[in-house]
């Protein structure tokens, strides 16, 4: 086993070459070519099942259950949505498009939710007739679009609030999401200016947050019935600091909405964005642990304010899918360039670049690479793994040491490519984009197929 970040089923075989799952790589670009994803299905099973039982366990020890929905943002297909849900996982969904997948999977829609800061009509008709489980309302005008829509197919809309509890965790400030200047949610604090108030339509003379307000919108209409408080801080989070400073916020707003109106939601969402490791001696965030110490926290804080402990939900997907994942290249063109202290950098181009991977062009994302489909006893070399598309910017692993015989033809993968891969991915000079390949148990299947220049000029209507 190659060990963290890699995925628990890739092995060097005694030839150099790479398994996953018993499928040695130079058979998967054989049979599905490269570039390819390459899901291990095992190690995905694997990740859903640790996340439920450990939030399921700590969650118990203090009194209350747990909801895991899989956030299918990371990577939806049919077949991952059937993997998660057979693993006990729910499914959240984004857009109209991934609630699509969810159902075709057979997922119920009870245990599916909605997000989305912007959603249209139609999706909101749609998840309204899959009976989805919530809707995860993320401004006050959504709130009265949701009730409208509701009256109309003469339902019941469940929804979550989704409050942005100013508490600042993970990574790149694209991907933190539980600050203030920012497109998701409702602030718990209160407009800190006259203008802001107004320009929120805020009453005259009220002191109430944003997300005050919408909770108080949400109670007093009878097409909506609120089933709690969601909260999202952020993603590749790797202290849990963050989420227990996040779940004293929500747990305090739902206390401060039972005083006022003695209405006492059941369910708090915490989110997801659970970090994981993407280069070797990396530590992941551990599941046992980040229960153990959420648990802790929620019981306290209810403890303190005298409130009975909700149910809990929590949505990993990078933590889920990400570790399971690799891309598959065929390395092309190589060239050794001079830096300008006096070193050399050896560019090794493969036949994929950003249209499969925009994340180290767009969050400068760290990745690791190696050579795969041999055995090399030459000097590593520094080397900078780029792909095929007319940017500068189009690199897939900004510095790592690859064998210094790295040549046209050698099969390189980058690890750790499940989340946020395909489910970003483009086609960037008409790129077509890679196959999902699935291996379990020594054989491999395509989940998603490869794209075909046919399929591109199919929708190019001239």
């Amino acid at each position: 086993m190659l060990g963290v970040p890699w995925s628990t089923g890739v092995r060097r075989r005694d030839d150099g070459v790479v398994a996953v799952a018993g499928v040695g790589v130079d058979a998967l670009a054989a049979r599905h070519g490269t570039p390819a994803y390459v899901l291990d299905e095992a190690d995905f099973r694997a990740r859903a099942r640790g996340y439920r039982t450990a939030f399921a366990t700590a969650f118990a020890e203090v009194g209350t259950g747990v909801d895991v929905y899989y956030a299918g943002k990371a990577l939806l297909t049919v077949a991952v949505a059937r993997w998660a849900r057979e693993e006990g996982l729910r499914v959240d969904t984004a857009s109209g498009g991934e609630l699509a997948v969810a159902l075709r999977a057979g997922v119920p829609g009870a245990e599916i939710g909605l997000h989305g800061n912007n959603k249209s009509d139609a999706e909101i008709l749609a998840a309204l007739d899959a009976g989805v489980g919530r809707i995860i309302v993320d401004s006050l005008v959504e709130i009265d679009r949701v009730a409208a829509l509701a009256a109309s197919r003469g339902v019941v809309a469940p929804v979550m609030v989704r409050v942005t509890t100013g508490v600042h965790a993970g990574g790149h400030e694209y991907i933190s999401t539980a600050h203030e200047d920012q497109k998701f949610g409702l602030s718990v604090n209160a407009a800190p200016s006259v203008a802001l108030r107004q320009a929120q339509d805020a009453p005259v003379g009220t002191t109430d947050s944003p997300a005050m307000r919408a909770l108080l919108a949400v109670v007093e209409r009878p097409g909506l019935r609120l089933l709690g408080i969601h909260s999202h801080i952020g993603s590749q989070i790797l202290d849990p600091a963050g989420f227990e400073a996040a779940a004293q916020v929500v747990l305090r707003l739902r206390a401060e909405l039972a005083e006022r109106t003695g209405v006492l939601v059941d369910d708090v969402d915490l989110g997801g964005g659970y970090g994981i490791a993407y280069l070797p001696g990396e530590v992941p965030l551990d599941p046992d642990r980040i229960a153990k110490d959420v648990a802790g926290a929620v019981a306290a804080v209810c403890g303190e304010l005298g409130t009975p402990l909700p149910r809990i939900s929590i949505e990993p997907g990078r933590a889920v899918v990400g570790p399971a994942g690799l891309t598959l290249y065929t390395v092309g063109t190589v060239k050794p360039v001079a830096l300008d202290d006096g070193r050399v950098r050896t560019y090794v181009s493969v036949d994929g670049g950003m249209s499969d991977n925009i994340r180290p062009a767009l969050y400068e994302a760290q990745y690791h690479a190696e050579l795969v489909g041999r055995v090399s006893d030459a000097e590593p070399v520094l080397a900078r793994v780029v792909g095929k598309h007319c940017e500068s910017g189009d690199i897939v692993v900004h510095e790592v040491q690859l064998p210094g015989d790295v040549r046209a033809g050698d099969l390189l993968a980058v690890p750790v490519t499940g989340a946020y891969g395909r489910s970003m991915a483009s086609n960037y000079n008409l790129l077509t984009r890679p196959p999902v390949v699935a291996v379990a148990g020594g054989t491999s299947r395509v989940l998603v197929r490869r794209e075909t220049v046919d399929d591109l000029l199919a929708l190019d209507l001239g």
